[in-house]
C-alpha cells in the first residue's frame, strides 16, 4: 500500500504547467537565460532546470521568448466590465491594464471593480481615480476656482476612490473641465492620493508649444504634494518644437536628481488620438453642449472661436487641420477616415482652412468627434523610448472589431515596439523593451507580485517569437491583431492560446501594495 502510494506520487503531475526550454526574460533588464518554468495555482512555482518535474500540460517554448506578461499604465478601458474579453490587449501580451487616465475615470471605484469583479474579466485590471470626474461631479462644467466647501467634497471623492482601491490620481489638463483647474487645487488633490499610496498621473497641459513649462508644472505638483509622479504619454505634438524631447527629458533626470520619484510613459506612433474639442479654445467649452451651441451659432462669437483656432494651431506650426483624421462621429459614420480636409470638400466644397474650420464647428454642434492627429516626429519617439524611466504604455482603448477609425496603438502597441523598434531599428535592447513593459511600470505603480518572473509572483506570462513578432494594425486598417504571441497566460491561465482567445475569464482587480 505504502509503495502503491509512492509510486503514484512519483507518476503525478507536480504542477498544472511547465514552459519549457525558453529564453527567460524576467522583466528586470537582465541578460535573458534559458530556463523552464513551473506555474501552480496561478503562481510561478518554479524557475529553472526541471528535467524531471513533471506537469498536467508542457509547453516546448525552444526558440520562443518567455516574459512576464505586459502592464499597460495607461489605457482607456474603463468599459472593461461591457467588453471583458479584452482580446486587443491580450493578442499583444498585456495582461494588466490601468483605466481612469487623463484625468477621467468612474466616481464610484468601489462600484466599478466590483462590476469588473463580476463580468469575469480575461485581464487584471486596476484604475486611477479622475480629477476632471471629480471636479464636474462637485463644480459641473464651470470656468473658477473652486470654494472651500467645494474643495473639501473633491478631497472627500478623491479619500473615499482611494479607499475603494484606485491605485492613483489622474488629470487630464488639456480636456474641461480641468484645464480650468490651477496647480493649487491639482496639488490639494494630488496630496490625498498620495497620502493613501497612491500616485499622481497626469495628461500635461501642454504637449507640444509648452511642454517644458507643462513639465515643471507637472513635477512641481508631485513634489510639492509628496507624490510619486508619472507623465502621461510624454511626447512633442508640435512640428514647431520637435526635437524638445530632449529637454522634456532632461527636466525628469534633474527632477529626479533631487529626489523626486518622477517616470513618464510613451506610445510608439507618431499620431495621437484626442477629442475635435481640443482644437478649439478652450472657452467656448464653458458651460456644457448647450452653451456651446449658443456660441458657435452666434456670428461674431464665432469669428472669434475661429481666430483662436487659427493661433493655436499656428503656434503648433500648422496652417490647417488636414493632420486631423476623424475617427469616430456617431451623427455622420461615413465621415470616419477621412482628414478634415477631405471633410471639407465633403460638407462644404472646398478644402481651404476656412471650409476645415467651418466643418469643425458642425461636428463640434453635433456633439464632437474622436480624431486621430498626426504631429508627432520619429527622432523624437525614438529619443523618449531610449531613456531607461520611460515605460511603454499605449493610451489604447477596448475598440469594437471593425468598427470606427480607431488607433493602430489599441492592437499593436507592445508588438511595434518589439518588431519594429527592437528588432528592426534596435533602437534599444530586447531586455530593456521588456523591463519598459513589465518591471519598471509594475514598481511605479507598486502592482505587487506582477512585472517580474519570479517564483511566488502572479503566472502572467506571455511566449512570442521574437522573428514573427509585430504590430499588423495600421491607420488605414486599424483592426488587425499582432502576430508573434503563441501563448499568454493570465493568473496561470491561458487566455490566448495558439493564437486564439480561450474564453478563459483570468484576470482580477489588482490594487497597490
Amino acid at each position: 500500500m505504502v509503495f502503491a502510494l509512492l509510486l503514484l506520487s512519483l507518476l503525478s503531475p507536480q504542477y498544472d504547467l511547465l514552459i519549457r526550454g525558453g529564453t527567460v526574460i524576467d522583466g528586470s533588464g537582465a541578460p535573458g537565460v534559458r530556463a523552464d518554468v513551473a506555474v501552480q495555482d496561478g503562481r510561478i512555482a518554479k524557475i529553472g532546470d526541471l528535467p524531471e518535474a513533471k506537469a498536467k500540460r508542457l509547453i516546448d517554448a525552444s526558440g520562443l521568448i518567455v516574459a512576464p506578461g505586459f502592464i499597460d499604465v495607461h489605457t482607456h478601458t474603463d468599459d472593461l466590465a461591457e467588453k471583458p474579453r479584452a482580446e486587443n490587449y491580450l493578442r499583444m501580451g498585456v495582461t494588466t491594464i490601468v483605466a481612469g487616465n487623463c484625468g477621467s475615470s468612474a466616481l464610484d471605484i468601489g462600484k466599478a471593480l466590483s462590476a469588473v469583479r463580476e463580468a469575469g474579466p480575461s485581464i487584471n485590471y486596476a484604475t486611477l481615480i479622475g480629477h476632471n470626474t471629480v471636479r464636474e461631479a462637485v463644480m459641473g462644467e464651470e470656468r473658477r476656482a473652486p470654494t472651500s466647501a467645494e474643495m473639501d467634497r473633491m478631497k472627500a471623492l478623491v479619500a473615499q476612490g482611494m479607499k475603494e482601491g484606485a491605485v492613483g490620481f489622474s488629470t487630464g489638463l488639456q480636456y474641461t473641465p480641468g484645464t480650468w483647474a490651477d496647480p493649487a487645487e491639482i496639488t490639494e488633490l494630488a496630496r490625498v492620493a498620495c497620502a493613501a499610496g497612491g500616485l499622481y498621473a497626469s495628461h500635461m497641459r501642454n504637449e507640444g508649444t509648452e511642454i517644458e513649462k507643462s513639465v515643471a508644472e507637472t513635477i512641481a505638483v508631485g513634489e510639492s504634494a509628496g507624490c510619486r509622479v508619472e507623465i502621461s504619454h510624454l511626447k512633442i505634438d508640435s512640428p514647431r518644437n520637435w526635437g524638445m524631447s530632449t529637454k522634456a527629458l532632461s527636466l525628469l533626470d534633474a527632477a529626479r536628481a533631487r529626489g523626486v520619484d518622477v517616470r513618464a510613459d510613451q506610445y510608439a506612433y507618431t499620431a495621437a488620438a484626442s477629442t475635435l474639442s481640443i482644437r478649439f479654445p478652450d472657452w467656448v467649452l464653458e458651460g456644457g453642449q448647450e452653451e456651446v451651441r449658443k456660441r458657435l451659432d452666434d456670428p461674431a462669437t464665432w469669428a472669434k472661436v475661429r481666430d483662436g483656432m487659427r493661433e493655436l494651431l499656428a503656434a503648433r506650426g500648422f496652417q490647417d487641420l488636414s493632420f486631423a483624421v476623424v475617427a469616430s462621429y456617431p451623427p455622420d459614420p461615413s465621415l470616419q477616415g477621412l482628414s478634415m480636409k477631405e471633410v471639407a470638400v465633403r460638407l462644404k466644397g472646398s478644402s481651404s482652412a476656412d471650409a476645415q474650420f467651418e466643418a469643425a464647428r458642425d461636428m463640434l454642434r453635433a456633439g464632437g468627434a474622436g480624431m486621430v492627429y498626426h504631429l508627432m516626429s520619429e527622432d523624437d519617439i525614438a529619443t523618449i523610448l531610449k531613456h531607461p524611466q520611460v515605460a511603454i504604455a499605449s493610451d489604447g482603448s477596448l475598440p469594437v472589431f471593425g468598427k470606427d477609425a480607431t488607433h493602430p496603438r489599441a492592437y499593436g502597441n507592445n508588438a511595434r515596439v518589439l518588431g519594429l523598434y527592437v528588432r528592426e531599428k534596435k533602437a534599444i535592447p530586447l531586455e530593456e523593451a521588456i523591463r519598459k513593459m513589465t518591471g519598471l511600470p509594475a514598481t511605479h505603480f507598486k502592482l505587487s507580485n506582477r512585472g517580474l518572473i519570479k517564483e511566488g509572483y502572479a503566472a502572467d506570462l506571455v511566449l512570442f517569437d521574437p522573428l514573427k513578432i509585430g504590430d499588423a494594425a495600421t491607420f488605414e486598417k486599424p483592426h488587425a491583431y499582432a502576430a508573434g504571441f503563441s501563448l499568454v497566460l493570465v493568473n496561470g491561465l491561458p487566455v490566448i492560446d495558439g493564437g486564439a482567445h480561450t474564453g478563459a475569464k483570468a484576470g482580477k482587480t489588482v490594487t497597490q501594495n
